[in-house]
């Protein structure tokens, strides 16, 4: 246990990861307006939703990888002009 302690992924739980992606997606001017879900289980965030450009899906997939505590990212983002 003392180990996980010391890891600083360990100490960033789901809940915050999911309220600072969501804090970034809907505050992007480039991103926000898209119908977007996350969803984030041990640092796995997945991505899904309808995008209207293929710049807006991988600017969500860069600003989601800037916050502190994603391992992964899963785009599962469909762009629908």
């Amino acid at each position: 246990a003392a180990r996980a302690a010391a890891d600083p992924k360990a100490k960033i739980s789901d809940d915050k990861i999911y309220d600072e992606v969501r804090l970034r997606l809907a505050s992007d001017a480039q991103v926000k307006g898209g119908a977007l879900t996350v969803e984030v289980q041990d640092g796995v965030v997945t991505l899904s939703g309808k995008v209207k450009t293929e710049k807006q899906k991988a600017r969500a997939e860069r600003l989601t990888r800037r916050v502190k505590g994603v391992v992964k990212i899963i785009n599962k983002l469909t762009v629908e002009p």
